[in-house]
């Protein structure tokens, strides 16, 4: 089923500061380029360098256009690895329409291995839609803001669980005031084929990707695939055949989308998060994909500072499936120890 496009609505006050990061790709040249987004930035390493976040194009034809993206986070390899190997094909012959893919979009926290940039300590997914004159994050936000988002009918933003969180491979959409555009996004998250299908509630939508993009009436797919700050073998597949399958779906790429069976989740309010109250040692009373009730343990918090002391134990809100749970198995107060969905 073909994307349908949107016209986004930019500032004055934005459209008349030039976002200072440049490149050599031709958005509107058709055939396979790689480059990069080179952003200046002085440092006691470079006096006069610059961050260069690789970007590759594929372009033929007039059809509709994807914007891929990991590392949104940089502790989250399955975005990466996936679009890396999407941006080496040497053909696109079986493309119509442009690809843009940024397999790391959040280009010095993916290389110090970090969720957050290590430079201005600003997590990218909560400062859009940026600014072109701030620090080297809220340019980044920028130049995706009111360039490359703009461009695009469907985008794919691959996110994992990095090293604190391990997910259940899920992919999500959100419920959104437009609901052709929610029905839009929730096709393409279900041709997306992960294990797991979610309508997602976001804790705090304001300044995400998600939320700018969907602001802007286009076609927008995440996910969760795994996390621990690592990936395996089948949560790179599914990023690998999520990426094609979407391809195909929006009419970009010739084939047959490879269906999957998915099981339904929804997140109808915030009792699907159990926020841990307590710091110390978790000992886990379920697992990722246990289906538990309202009332059931789900956890026991140890004390570390001492001996002696009995546990937190911590409930259950809610009747559902454990999705997602905090990784290492030391916690601190204000963490994320869980978070169950209703199974539709």
């Amino acid at each position: 089923m073909p994307v349908q496009c949107a016209t986004p609505v930019v500032s004055e006050v934005d459209a008349m500061r030039d976002n200072p990061i440049s490149t050599d790709i031709d958005f509107e040249k058709d055939g396979i380029q790689h480059g990069f987004l080179k952003l200046p930035y002085s440092s006691n390493q470079s006096a006069w360098g610059a961050i260069m976040i690789p970007i590759t194009l594929f372009k033929r034809g007039n059809g509709p256009t994807a914007l891929f993206t990991g590392a949104n986070h940089g502790d989250e390899y399955e975005g990466p690895t996936a679009l890396f190997d999407l941006a080496k094909r040497d053909s696109i012959d079986d493309i119509n329409g442009r690809v843009i893919i940024v397999p790391a979009m959040n280009y010095p926290a993916f290389l110090s291995g970090d969720r957050v940039s290590p430079i201005d300590g600003i997590n990218l997914n909560r400062t859009f839609p940026g600014k072109a004159d701030g620090t080297v994050t809220q340019i980044i936000a920028d130049y995706f803001s009111r360039t490359l988002v703009p461009m695009a009918d469907l985008v794919l933003d691959i996110h994992s669980g990095g090293k604190t969180l391990d997910c259940l491979p899920f992919a999500a959409s959100h419920v959104l005031d437009d609901k052709q555009q929610e029905a839009r996004c929730e096709a393409a998250a279900r041709a997306f084929g992960a294990p797991y299908l979610l309508k997602m509630l976001e804790l705090d939508a304001g300044g995400m990707y998600d939320t700018q993009v969907e602001d802007m009436g286009k076609t927008f797919i995440t996910t969760e695939l795994g996390g621990g700050g690592s990936s395996t073998p089948n949560t790179v597949a599914i990023a690998k055949r999520g990426i094609n399958n979407l391809l195909i779906h929006a009419g970009i790429m010739q084939g047959s989308v490879e269906t999957v069976s998915s099981t339904e989740l929804d997140m109808p309010d915030g009792r699907s998060f159990i926020c841990c109250e307590h710091r110390g040692l978790v000992e886990p009373c379920v697992g990722l994909g246990d289906k538990i009730k309202a009332g059931d343990c789900v956890a026991l918090i140890h004390t570390i500072d001492r001996t002696g002391i009995a546990p937190q134990a911590y409930y259950a809100k809610r009747d559902g499936m454990v999705i997602i749970k905090h990784h290492p198995s030391i916690i601190n107060i204000g963490d994320t120890l869980l978070v169950v969905a209703e199974v539709v």
